[in-house]
């Protein structure tokens, strides 16, 4: 499957941990900073001074648990890619619960569980809608028409 050709695996951990930690602060300093402007007192100076230092002080700390994520997922599917010799969806989804499970860990045993079924089911979702699309796209390839394949007179020859 093309969509598993990606960088080497000791790359792969830098790149996704660092993926991970910029799409974490980009989308927590959105977040924050619309929560810090709600929850400002009345006044346009005040409401975005406070959204500006939410962002200042919630943004690294929401990337940086993304980060944390994203480096041990990618640590796992490599590990997973060096023990079974092969990438398929089976190691996303593996590495996904694995990764729920440990972060879990300080909560405990039935918590570690249920992390690792959210894991999993949900990099199931991720890597099944990305097998759909994969095969509708291929599909639309394969429906579209070979001239080549046409008769002479369909071609513009005039035959």
């Amino acid at each position: 499957m093309e969509e598993y050709i990606r960088e080497p695996c000791p790359w792969r951990i830098v790149d996704d941990c660092g993926g991970a930690f910029t799409m974490g602060a980009i989308g927590g300093g959105v977040f924050q900073a619309v929560k810090g402007f709600r929850n400002a007192p009345a006044g346009i100076g005040y409401r975005l001074r406070s959204g500006a230092n939410a962002v200042r002080v919630r943004a690294p700390q929401i990337g940086g648990s993304f980060a944390v994520w994203g480096g041990l997922f990618s640590t796992i599917d490599c590990g997973l890619v060096r023990i079974r010799g092969k990438e398929d969806p089976w190691n996303s989804i593996t590495s996904g619960a694995m990764t729920g499970a440990i972060l879990a860990a300080r909560s405990g045993p039935l918590v570690m569980v249920g992390s690792a079924m959210m894991g999993g089911i949900l990099l199931a979702l991720i890597e099944g809608v990305g097998i759909l699309l994969t095969r509708y796209t291929a599909q639309q390839f394969q429906n579209a028409e070979d001239p080549s394949q046409l008769p002479p007179k369909d071609r513009g020859l005039g035959l």
